[in-house]
């Protein structure tokens, strides 16, 4: 599971979840003190967790709801019961939640503090739910995507640890010489510390001039050639199979770094970490490492 493919509208389902179960603790309603003469009778107003129906119904239902549309998104395939997406089964839950809230609020003499509230928050999760894929403003991520480490200059030429390009499983890594450029042989080695190169105790002619370092040319990379690269995508986006089939097989999730392993068309041929490969079809935006 991966919290960071939670949208914005996901953000306002957990939200309001947590405030519906706090109002289930609250009383429904509020008859407060009975009096009769100088006799005053003190009533205690039930709560939900006092009425069965009215707990299943509106506080549990919207509860369990928000915990199947959270879930749905987190996994990185959707779950399907009977046909139907986790999420769908969520969203129908809020929905019915909301609607008993509204019957229940419309029936009753005396509400309470748990009944008003569990009636707001029952309703703005299910417009949550709703309208998250629909909205653009709720579309977007709820964490943003980390950024990679800045690079950072390290002494005698060795680039630092975590910066982007280096390190194991990213392309391009190679070893580095501790001192910067290894000298090829035949070439003078530097000297240490200010020193000149040669034995120690040798008189050196400081009229020789210094051999130079003949620089080996680097082979060009061939025109057209595909190099892997490290990127992440700014929101979710769905990886299909290679062979063309509109189901996908895995869905990439905003601030984890997936492996570009080949161009196909104007898609990209990704390896998920379990090394899963699929194509990405929809390329804009992507940030590469």
């Amino acid at each position: 599971m991966n919290i960071r493919s939670l949208t914005r509208g996901d953000g306002v389902v957990i939200g309001a979840a947590v405030v519906l179960f706090i109002a289930s603790f609250l009383d429904l309603t509020s008859y407060g003190n009975q009096c009769s003469g100088s006799y005053c009778t003190n009533l205690d107003n039930p709560s939900a967790w006092d009425s069965l129906g009215t707990l299943m119904g509106i506080y549990l239902a919207g509860v369990i709801g928000a915990a199947l549309i959270t879930v749905a998104r987190a996994l990185p395939q959707p779950r399907k019961v009977a046909g139907l997406d986790m999420a769908q089964f969520g969203v129908a839950f809020t929905v019915f939640a909301a609607w008993t809230a509204f019957w229940t609020l419309i029936d009753a003499s005396n509400r309470g503090a748990g009944l008003i509230l569990g009636f707001i928050a029952a309703l703005v999760l299910a417009g949550g739910a709703v309208a998250g894929p629909l909205v653009p403003a709720l579309k977007g991520p709820l964490l943003s995507a980390p950024k990679p480490a800045a690079m950072t200059p390290s002494p005698y030429g060795v680039q630092a640890a975590g910066a982007p390009g280096q390190g194991y499983g990213y392309p391009g890594a190679q070893a580095q010489h501790p001192y910067g450029a290894q000298p090829q042989p035949g070439q003078a080695q530097p000297a240490a510390f200010g020193g000149q190169a040669g034995h120690p105790g040798q008189p050196q002619d400081t009229q020789q001039p210094a051999p130079t370092q003949q620089s080996q040319p680097a082979a060009a990379a061939p025109a057209g050639e595909f190099a892997p690269f490290w990127f992440a995508v700014p929101v979710a986006r769905p990886l299909y199979a290679e062979d063309g089939s509109p189901s996908p097989i895995a869905e990439l999730a905003p601030g984890t770094w997936y492996l570009a392993v080949e161009q196909r068309g104007p898609g990209l041929i990704a390896q998920t970490q379990d090394g899963r490969r699929g194509v990405l079809q929809d390329t804009t935006g992507i940030q590469r490492g």
